[in-house]
C-alpha cells in the first residue's frame, strides 16, 4: 500500500533519446558546484565535457577495459568501474552527488523501460540528487505521453504535443 511519503522525491528526470540530446543538457543543467556521477561513461568523452561545467566528476562504467582507456585518453579525470545497479558503490564513494548521468545504451528499448524507472528510483531515493540525466528514448517517450492527472478540478494538466513524432530508439 502507498504512503504519502512514497512520491515526495525532489530529483528531476530528464529523459534524453540520443549522445547529442544527452550532452545538450550539459550547459542547461550542470553548474560549477555540481558533483557529477556518470555511469556508463565508456571510454570518458562525456565525462570530460562534464568536467568543463562542474565542480567534480566520477566517470564510471562495467568494463574494466573501457575504465582502462578512459584512465589512459583522459588521465587528469577520476574513472571506476562500477555496475550500475550496484547503487551501494556508488554511495560508497562517500560523495554528495548532486547530479547523476546515465548512458546506459543496453537499456534504450520498451523492454527494459521498467529497468530505467527501477534505477532512477534507486538513485532518486538513496543519493538524492537534484536531477537524473539519462539517455533512453524508451523512458523518453514514455514521458512525453504522460499525462499527470489532478483530482482537484477532474481535469488533466494541459499537455501540449508537438508535431514531431516520439519515435523508440
Amino acid at each position: 500500500m502507498a504512503n504519502e511519503n512514497q512520491f515526495k522525491l525532489n530529483t528531476k528526470f530528464i529523459a534524453t533519446r540520443n549522445v547529442k540530446e544527452y550532452r545538450e543538457t550539459i550547459p542547461v543543467w550542470v553548474n560549477e558546484n555540481d558533483v557529477i556521477l556518470e555511469i556508463g561513461c565508456e571510454w570518458g568523452t562525456t565525462t570530460e565535457i562534464l568536467a568543463q561545467h562542474c565542480k567534480e566528476v566520477i566517470g564510471t562504467d562495467l568494463s574494466p577495459e573501457c575504465i582502462q582507456r578512459a584512465r589512459e585518453m583522459r588521465p587528469n579525470l577520476h574513472f571506476e568501474v562500477l555496475d550500475g545497479f550496484d547503487v551501494l558503490s556508488a554511495l560508497n564513494m562517500s560523495k554528495q552527488f548532486t547530479k547523476v548521468y546515465i548512458d546506459i545504451s543496453g537499456l534504450s528499448g520498451y523492454r527494459s523501460l521498467l529497468d530505467v524507472i527501477s534505477l532512477l528510483t534507486m538513485y532518486s531515493t538513496i543519493l538524492r540528487p537534484e536531477a537524473i540525466i539519462i539517455k533512453s528514448g524508451a523512458l523518453k517517450h514514455f514521458a512525453f505521453n504522460c499525462i499527470p492527472w489532478r483530482s482537484d478540478d477532474s481535469k488533466p494538466i494541459a499537455h501540449e504535443k508537438n508535431n514531431e513524432s516520439e519515435e523508440i530508439e
